[in-house]
Parts: C-alpha cells; sequence; structure tokens
C-alpha cells in the first residue's frame, strides 16, 4: 500500500502525519489539559515583588539542586503535610511574559532539601538572608554555593533606617565599621521563598504511602514525662536546629543560646511553652521567631521541650504533653 522506497512524497508526507500525531499527544493536549487546573481556595496569587523573585530563583540555578514536589511517600511528610498536586503549581506555572513559558520548578536532584513548604518550615526572613550571604553561618554543614553578590558592604554611618541590615557576625564578616545590606533582589528572592507554603486542601488530604517500618513512641523512658512522647532530640533537629543550632549555641546576634537561658531552665516551663506556641519579638538584638502552635501537636511541643530542657548542660524538670494542653488552653483563652 505504501511504496516508501518508491515514492518519497509518501514517505515525505507520513514523516510529517507522525511528527503532528506526536506533537499533538506528547505536548499540545497534555498542555491544554493543564490550563483547566484550578488553584485552591486559600492559594493567593504572587505579589509583584514574589514574582520578581521566582525569576531570580530560575536566574541563580536553584532549581538545580532544590525540588518543589512532595511525592506521596511518607518519607516525604518531612516536606509537606500532603503530597504535592497540580493546584499547587497553578500560580508559579502562568507564563513570565508573551515570549517566555513558565520555567520548570519541580526539580529532580535533592542535593539540598525541598522548598514545597520552606515559607513555613522556616518562615524569618534574617534566616533566609543569612543563609544567602553564606549558608555556612547558619548551616555548618551545608555545601550550597554563597551569593554574596545579591548583597553589598556598606560603612556604618552610611546605612539608612530603610537598609536591611544582615546580622552576619564572624568568622563570616568581621569588619568593625561596615554591616552587610540585603539588596532589593535578595529581598525579592525571600519574598519568593518566605510565600512557598503548602496550602490545606479541603475536605481530606491525599494520604501518603506509608513506610513498612514506623517509628514507635518511646514507652520506656524512666521519665514518666517522656513516655509516649515521639523523639526530641529529632524533632529539634528539624524544627529548630536550623536558627538555634544543633549544639544549641544560637548564633550570636541573629538568634539566642538555649544553652543555660532563664527561660528554657525555669523550674515552671510556661514561658517558655507560650514562646514556642506564639513566638518571640521581645529583644531587638535578635531576629524574630515565629509561632509553632498550627504546626505541632502538645506532644511534639513537649518532646521539644524536655530534649532542650534535659540537654548541653541543661537540667530543668521535663513536662508531659498534658501540661503543654494546659498553657495552649490557657493561651487560647487569653486571646480567642
Amino acid at each position: 500500500m505504501f511504496n516508501f522506497h518508491k515514492n518519497h512524497k509518501i514517505l515525505v508526507n507520513m514523516a510529517i502525519a507522525g511528527f503532528l500525531t506526536l506533537s499533538l499527544l506528547i505536548a499540545v493536549l497534555p498542555a491544554s489539559q493543564m490550563q483547566k487546573t484550578a488553584p485552591l481556595p486559600d492559594q493567593m496569587a504572587f505579589t509583584e515583588m514574589e514574582q520578581e523573585g521566582l525569576r531570580l530563583y530560575i536566574a541563580e540555578g536553584c532549581v538545580a539542586c532544590h525540588t518543589q514536589q512532595v511525592r506521596s511517600i511518607e518519607m516525604d511528610n518531612v516536606w509537606g503535610g500532603r503530597p504535592s498536586m497540580p493546584s499547587d503549581y497553578y500560580f508559579s506555572k502562568q507564563r513570565l511574559d508573551v515570549w517566555r513559558q513558565s520555567p520548570s520548578l519541580l526539580g529532580s536532584e535533592r542535593t539540598g532539601p525541598d522548598l514545597t513548604n520552606i515559607g513555613k518550615r522556616q518562615p524569618v526572613k534574617d534566616w533566609h538572608l543569612m543563609h544567602l550571604y553564606n549558608p555556612r553561618s547558619v548551616v555548618k554543614e551545608s555545601i550550597m554555593p554563597s551569593y554574596p553578590w545579591l548583597f553589598e558592604e556598606k560603612a556604618t554611618d552610611k546605612v539608612t533606617p530603610e537598609d536591611v541590615v544582615v546580622p552576619v557576625g564572624s568568622p563570616f564578616f568581621n569588619k568593625p565599621n561596615k554591616k552587610i545590606v540585603a539588596t532589593t533582589q535578595a529581598l525579592q528572592l525571600v519574598a519568593y521563598l518566605q510565600s512557598m507554603k503548602q496550602v490545606e486542601m479541603p475536605g481530606s488530604s491525599p494520604a501518603f504511602i506509608p513506610q513498612n517500618k514506623k517509628e514507635e513512641l518511646s514507652t520506656t523512658a524512666s521519665d514518666p514525662n517522656q513516655a509516649l512522647l515521639p523523639d526530641g532530640a529529632k524533632l529539634y533537629a528539624n524544627v529548630c536546629a536550623a536558627c538555634h543550632q544543633a549544639n544549641g549555641e544560637g548564633i550570636q546576634g541573629a538568634f539566642p543560646s538555649l544553652v543555660g537561658s532563664p527561660i528554657v531552665t525555669d523550674p515552671s516551663p510556661e514561658m517558655m511553652v507560650k514562646v514556642i506556641l506564639m513566638g518571640y519579638d521581645a529583644r531587638s538584638e535578635f531576629a524574630q521567631m515565629p509561632p509553632f502552635a498550627d504546626q505541632l501537636s502538645n506532644e511534639e511541643i513537649a518532646a521539644i521541650a524536655n530534649h532542650e530542657r534535659t540537654s548541653w548542660g541543661n537540667n530543668a524538670s521535663t513536662l508531659s504533653a498534658e501540661d503543654v494542653k494546659k498553657i495552649r488552653d490557657m493561651v487560647n483563652q487569653q486571646n480567642p
């Protein structure tokens, strides 16, 4: 029927038809289906500053090492509260302009942590700025490159109230008469990172595929307050260590030390639990601590508090999840 070896016109026409068919199936139809995706009810469009930050995120090659996709396996629960879905990318998949399609943000390399929910996991602006200027200033083991061109050095007497000073200390910056100031580009990139918050779905969320081996709660702890609580050291490493550091010593001029802290070692845990629940911004020499009331359960807060109160030479009494619940209820009554 098709004499390809005798009629080159049929061969060329069939090749063109095959190309058009494959283009339709592989490119056009999937693209048209993507246009039908709708945003989630509480999902917010990017502000102009966040949109510019997204462009910087792509221009600086962040997608080469960071993913933005929470897979449906339980080990990814640390990156988000549910698996990712197409609606999560509704606003980030808008065209950059007439000539440029939206960039791919999913990523495939997990050299660095997934950033799907980084705005909730790490909402502190100063932390992000320090991390961009020199990642080792907040994460000693980090292999991420520095981005010093997003900052400028200014003489102390030239710093204006409008400037955002980055609290980088020695040994990463040790010039007494100068300050590190964030440029507009740095602030745009941080605004985009802080906007990355996984939106809760109405109704029930998709479930993670469970791991074969689940971690069990401790039932053999000698201290009854420690029994039936999750691993406080692991929770501290995931939630608190980025700012307060693994050794609890914090970062001078940015994040306070927990070693010997009167709030941490106070015989009454009320103030400490309130700080975890409500956040803290009463000391101008340190960055603001965000609230964790919506992110951590009573059991998780008790486990973290017990780890901090009994580590690094601290020797305070432990508390139970019921103790945390009483303080949470009191806070809710005072701040309805």
